[in-house]
């Protein structure tokens, strides 16, 4: 193989998903995924397919006419179609993202119904800007509902010529404490959503150059 198809070969390994580029399978995406939401809007509503088929229906259409608007509104962010090995090869990665964020979901309830309980306790609240390694917007805006549904932080801008998260912190009594659970999320991100970087890979440097925070 001759330098050309080598380095052709490593540019489509290491292509991120392109949003415009990709627009017809979005289209052929959000009406599949539009039709699973109706079908989750069943389940919850705990409806009896057997015994109640004309409520079942009625659920199910109510579930369309929800479920649908809200694919096709988030159509933007859907991620590339994976194969079966490549999905079976991100799960690890994906449980250690999905523990690591329930880590810090419990501890994080605890710390603020400690501060709640203990006014004593400082409440040192603050801005602390997070420059991301990811850039697909799936990984981005998994980083950023993971912030905001976690207490104590939320995520109250992304800025995209920095990709940059803005994060408020109930505590921050230094940056660090805030950013520290970040980076170990976006390690796994990186690798659940295909991103250019790997885990470990140094963060950039907003005002130029690369930051190891």
């Amino acid at each position: 193989m001759s330098g050309e198809q080598t380095a052709e070969t490593e540019q489509t390994d290491t292509k991120t998903y392109d949003i415009e580029e990709n627009g017809g399978e979005r289209a052929r995406k959000w009406p599949a995924i539009g039709v699973a939401l109706a079908v989750l809007w069943l389940f919850v509503r705990g409806v009896h397919f057997i015994d109640e088929p004309g409520l079942a229906v009625g659920e199910f259409i109510i579930g369309l006419a929800v479920g649908l608007p809200i694919a096709y509104g988030i159509r933007g962010i859907y991620a590339p179609t994976y194969g079966l090995r490549r999905s079976l090869s991100v799960l690890p990665a994906a449980a250690i993202y999905i523990g690591l964020f329930l880590w810090e979901l419990v501890t994080a309830n605890v710390d603020v119904a400690w501060r709640v309980l203990s006014p004593s306790m400082p409440i040192e609240p603050s801005v602390v800007e997070v420059p991301l390694r990811v850039e697909s917007a799936v990984a981005i805006t998994t980083i950023a509902n993971s912030i905001t549904l976690t207490p104590g932080t939320l995520t109250m801008d992304y800025d995209e010529e920095r990709n940059s998260l803005f994060v408020h912190a109930l505590a921050a009594t230094d940056e660090e404490s805030v950013v520290e659970p970040i980076r170990r999320w976006e390690d796994y991100a990186l690798v659940i959503f295909d991103e250019p970087l790997s885990p470990g890979s140094p963060v950039p440097d907003t005002e130029g150059g690369e930051d190891d925070a």
